[in-house]
């Protein structure tokens, strides 16, 4: 498995990297890890769904 870090999810995602390693910490994307200071994200880990949309809202997956 290829990883990568939340700098470059942050580009891929649109969103800044301080927000990614949020995500990471609060158990939202799968599979990531923590190594040392640095997360370690899947490269195929699909952007968690965000709790602010009406999407979210309708499916229950607000946190």
């Amino acid at each position: 498995m290829e990883y990568v870090t939340p700098k470059d999810k942050a580009a891929e995602w649109g969103i800044s990297p301080r927000r990614v390693e949020i995500l990471c910490d609060n158990g939202r994307v799968s599979g990531a890890y923590r190594l040392g200071r640095v997360w370690a994200i899947p490269k195929e880990a699909p952007k968690p769904v965000d709790g602010r949309t009406k999407l979210a809202k309708l499916n229950g997956t607000r946190e």
